[in-house]
Parts: structure tokens; C-alpha cells; sequence
């Protein structure tokens, strides 16, 4: 383990993977999350199992799962350190250990970091100081609004963020587009908001958007926000029937919905697509009737869309709610008016293989894959996963042996997991050294055959 080793885990997910991690202690698997970061170097192991252990109360074994990662130099693993003394009432000890030096006081990101642990440790004022010399960027502010949340600083903060708030207004009364400092309006705001300034809030983010001094839509989408949960629905109306519909309508329609006005939103959209047939009335409405239960309803105000280029937009929103609900998403993609448009038939494919499966109807959703293979994907992989869905999971497990790739060990993982292997699986899943091995392999390959185009983009797909 070295922190090359680990920089490429944590920037490619490598190893067990945050997501399997979190599945191996869902299955109350802990030990063997500890066992895995202490045997095999696993990052997210560690990281995970610490967190878990804290949550616990078990300061001292977190500890001790952290420290050979520590040892390597790393700096988020001394980070995650840090966090662990802080819980554990060790302040002195957590702030020492990445306390900036000059230089480091230099780097944004450092002292972001080093920001949100002074905040956690109760040291706001030193946390805000630490930011002062880095307001220039959008994301530090974010930050600062964050650490200083509930903390009795509100007036301070509105007093850094003013400034750049006023280069918003002074840019585009220029017609300068200076993204720089678009987000800080929508900031001045949301503090005035939680100082308990809501009428100043709305105030001045509404002249700013009837004068339209404003760069980006996210601020006109605050504003409408802002007047949404204070219940200024009349305000919120006259804004989203007027030019900037297509950005701010849907949250009308939302904002009705929050105050007992389901009816009233959803004639509020139909009328809007009757008038305006736009993609977003449509996709917003169909979500809204698929969660009320109404899928009928929510096909026939999609339908009209998916012979269009942007056809996923509509169809794909009431899918994937529909994931674990096989007989509701088999439904859809069988209904008649739910054809495919414009080379996306590989996605109903898939999906009613996957619905079919989740039915346990296994044999035949392999047929509908073998039917419609897909070139980028090991077929034994998809009929695993399929068997796996169908709740096969010998079957699947069995298919997924005989393979024996990188990519079918790591997929066996789950199986086995589900099986109550779970030893077995982190002892199966490929190592990091595997993977990383496998992606250069890949990755040489692929320089080698692909043919390019003159920009140096590859001629075939994956592009």
C-alpha cells in the first residue's frame, strides 16, 4: 500500500467500491470490511469501517483501522484521521494534525478542509478568517455559507459575500458575463433567508431578477424557490407564467402541490402544454402522475413525445422509478403507445429484460437479450445478471466462475454476498493491482487499434 496505490482507488473507485462497501455492512458484515482494509489495503474499507465504528462509539478501534493509512502520507487518509479525534472529543489533537502551514494556507482546497474542522470543532470565527483570502472563488463561498449554518454568524457573512454580489449586478449592467461571482446573489439571499430576513431576501433577489441583474438561471431558480417555501404563491405565479416559464413553471406546480393543490397544479401544466408544448410541461407532469399511481396518465402526457430527438427524457423518468416494481415497468414498455424512436431501441430491450427477470421470468428475459445483444457488454455478464434478478443466484454465481474475468469476479461479489458468502467475496474480488493492471491493459489496447480521427477522438464507439 503507497499513495499512488491510493490516490488511484479513491479517483477510480477502485478495490471494493464505496457502493459494495456499503453493502457488505448492510448485511452486517463490519469485521470484514476491517479485516478487508487491514489485509488488502482497501481505502474504502477503511474509510467506511471507520465511520461505522464511530458511529459506534468505538473511537480507539477506528483509530487503529486508520493508522497504516495514515502511515503512507496520505493526505485524505490524515484527514479522516483528524475527523475521528475531532468525534472523539480530542479537538487539540484533530486540529494539530492538519494544521496549515503558510504554504498551505496558500491552497484552496487545504483550507477548505482545514475550514470545515474548525467549524465542526466550534472554532467559526478562525474558519471564516481561513476562507477570507479565498472568496474570489464560487465553490469557497458555497462553503463558507455551509460551515456558518446555525452558528450566529450570519451578519459576518453577509458582510464577505456583499461584494461579490455587487460584481454580479455592476457585471451584467456592463454586459459582462462574469461567472465568477454568479452564484453569490443566490447566496446573499439564502443567508438573509436563514437570519430570518425573508422579506429583505425576497426584496432584493426579486429586483435583481424584474431589473434582470442576474447572470445564470440558478439565481431566477432560487428566487422562485425562496418564494415557494414562504408560500408566495401569487408572486411565484406571475413569475412563471411570464418569459421565463420553461425555467420556473414546474416549481409553480410544485408549490401547489405542497399546499393541498394537486388539481390546480396539474391544469395549471396541462394548460401550459396545450399552449407550449414543451418537453420539460411534459416530463414534469408524467413524473408527478406516475408517483400519484396514475401510469396510465403518465403515458398518454409522455407519449406525444417519444418520437422526438429527446425522446429519453420522457421515457426514461418513468422507467427508472419503476425499477423495483417489474410488473408496473413491463406494463409500460408493452403498452402500445411506448415504442422506441431514433436508435434507442437497445434501452427497451434492456429494460424489459431487466422487468422480466425481476418477475422471475429468467429464460425469457435471456431471450430478449441474445435476441438484441449488446457488443459492449460480455453476454455471460448480462445473463448472470439477469439469472441473478431473477433470484438464480447459483446459477448466476456458477455463470459468473466460469468466466473468471476481472469484470465477472467483480460482479460475482454481490452474489455471493446474497448467498452469505460474504468472506468468499471480498477473497474473490479482483485486488487493486488486478484492476489497475486490467485498465492499463485496456487502455493499450485500445491506442493501439482504435482507429482516430484527425482531432485524435477514436472513429468507433465507446468514443
Amino acid at each position: 500500500m503507497n499513495t499512488d496505490d491510493l490516490a488511484w482507488q479513491a479517483g477510480n473507485y477502485g478495490g471494493l467500491s464505496p457502493r459494495k462497501v456499503d453493502f457488505l455492512l448492510e448485511h452486517g458484515h463490519l469485521d470484514l470490511v476491517i479485516r478487508a482494509a487491514e489485509e488488502r489495503g482497501e481505502w474504502f474499507c477503511a474509510e467506511r469501517a471507520a465511520q461505522e465504528l464511530c458511529r459506534l462509539g468505538e473511537f480507539v478501534r477506528a483509530l487503529k483501522v486508520m493508522e497504516p493509512f495514515v502511515a503512507t502520507g496520505w493526505r485524505t487518509a490524515l484527514w479522516a484521521k483528524a475527523d475521528i479525534l475531532l468525534r472523539a472529543g480530542r479537538t487539540d489533537e484533530a486540529l494539530d494534525l492538519v494544521r496549515p502551514d503558510k504554504e498551505g494556507r496558500t491552497s484552496q482546497t487545504v483550507c477548505r478542509h482545514f475550514a470545515e474542522l474548525l467549524a465542526k470543532a466550534g472554532c467559526v470565527y478562525e474558519a471564516i478568517d481561513l476562507l477570507v483570502p479565498h472568496l474570489g472563488e464560487s465553490w469557497i463561498r458555497t462553503v463558507l455559507v455551509e460551515i456558518t449554518e446555525g452558528q450566529e454568524h450570519d451578519e459576518r457573512v453577509l458582510d464577505l459575500i456583499a461584494p461579490h454580489a455587487e460584481a454580479a449586478r455592476r457585471a451584467r449592467d456592463e454586459g459582462r458575463w462574469d461567472y465568477s461571482c454568479s452564484d453569490a446573489q443566490e447566496l446573499q439571499a439564502r443567508v438573509l433567508e436563514r437570519a430570518g430576513r425573508v422579506d429583505e431576501a425576497i426584496r432584493i433577489l426579486g429586483q435583481d431578477i424584474t431589473e434582470n441583474r442576474y447572470l445564470t438561471q440558478n439565481t431566477l431558480t432560487a428566487y422562485a424557490e425562496l418564494l415557494a417555501r414562504h408560500g408566495r404563491l401569487d408572486e411565484l405565479r406571475e413569475l412563471a407564467t411570464g418569459q421565463d416559464a420553461h425555467t420556473v413553471l414546474h416549481l409553480y406546480a410544485r408549490a401547489l402541490r405542497d399546499h393541498g393543490r394537486a388539481a390546480e397544479a396539474e391544469t395549471v401544466m396541462r394548460d401550459a402544454i396545450a399552449a407550449d408544448d414543451c418537453v420539460g410541461y411534459r416530463a414534469w407532469l408524467s413524473a408527478t402522475l406516475l408517483r400519484d399511481g396514475r401510469l396510465d396518465d403518465a403515458i398518454t402526457v409522455a407519449e406525444p413525445g417519444f418520437s422526438w430527438y429527446d425522446c429519453f427524457n420522457l421515457l426514461g423518468p418513468l422507467v427508472y422509478p419503476l425499477f423495483d416494481r417489474p410488473e408496473e415497468l413491463l406494463y409500460l414498455l408493452e403498452h402500445p403507445l411506448t415504442v422506441p424512436h431514433h436508435g434507442h431501441e437497445e434501452f427497451q430491450h434492456w429494460w424489459r429484460a431487466f422487468a422480466l427477470a425481476g418477475l422471475g421470468r429468467a429464460e425469457e428475459a435471456i431471450a430478449v437479450v441474445e435476441a438484441h445483444p449488446d457488443p459492449w457488454i460480455d453476454p455471460c455478464i448480462v445473463r448472470a445478471g439477469l439469472l441473478s434478478t431473477a433470484g438464480h443466484l447459483a446459477a448466476a454465481a456458477a455463470e459468473l466462475r466460469d468466466l473468471g474475468t476481472i469484470e465477472a469476479r467483480e460482479e460475482l461479489f454481490e452474489v455471493l454476498v446474497r448467498q452469505g458468502q460474504a468472506a468468499e467475496a471480498i477473497v474473490t474480488h479482483p485486488t487493486v493491482a488486478e484492476q489497475r493492471a486490467a485498465k492499463q491493459r485496456a487502455a493499450e489496447a485500445k491506442t493501439e487499434s482504435a482507429p482516430l480521427r484527425e482531432d485524435g477522438y477514436s472513429l468507433e464507439p465507446p468514443f
